[in-house]
Order: C-alpha cells, then structure tokens, then sequence
C-alpha cells in the first residue's frame, strides 16, 4: 500500500470514528460544530504525519503531534467509537487490535 492510500484510509477511519461518536452523544445526522472542528484538525495532522510510512496508528506513535486540548477530545472519540467499531467495521477493529499488540511488543523489545 502506498503512502497516499495509507493516508486516506486512515483520514477515512478517524473521520467515521468522529461521525459515530458525534451521532451517538450529540444526536444530529450530521458533525456538530466541535466534532466537525476535530475532525478537519484530525486529519491535518494525518496529512501532515511524517512517520506515516511507518507507523501503524497515532495511538503508538512515540511523538504526538495533537495540541493536549484536541489529543483529549480524540481519546474521548476513540474510547467511545473504539469498541464500537467491532459492529461497524469489524476486520478494522480486529486489524487494530493484532498491530496495537504486536507494535507494543516491538516497542518493548527496544527498551
């Protein structure tokens, strides 16, 4: 996979991610005001990630490059959506799951 289709496909999932929490806590069809403001800054800074080619997801990267404001906003999203995506996109999910292990266990080795 090239690194453009990585990109897309990770601005994709976040971006459902964000759509799914939105819904559920907020209740309109479609982004509240915050949740569409997340989301545009969610995916700057997948446009913008220099180890995309490399990395797995931002919850194992070494250097986090949200604002502590916005990177709390994106846990929110992510503890709520996280669980959740086993009913909407469960190879994703399951996906997610082996690499987070896997990459933490490489991370572990190197300590």
């Amino acid at each position: 996979m090239n690194i453009t289709d990585k990109r897309n496909r990770e601005k994709e999932l976040v971006s459902f991610m964000i759509a799914l929490y939105c819904r559920k806590k907020h209740g309109g069809k479609s982004l509240c005001l915050d949740c569409a403001k997340l989301n545009e800054y969610a995916e700057q800074r997948v446009d913008h990630c220099p180890f995309m080619e490399e990395k797995t997801f931002c919850s194992n990267c070494k250097v986090h490059c949200y604002k502590p404001q916005m990177r709390e906003k994106i846990r929110e999203v992510m503890r709520f959506s996280g669980p959740r995506m086993l009913f909407y996109h469960p190879t994703v999910a399951i996906r997610h799951i082996i690499e987070s292990v896997k990459e933490k266990k490489q991370m572990e080795k190197t300590l």
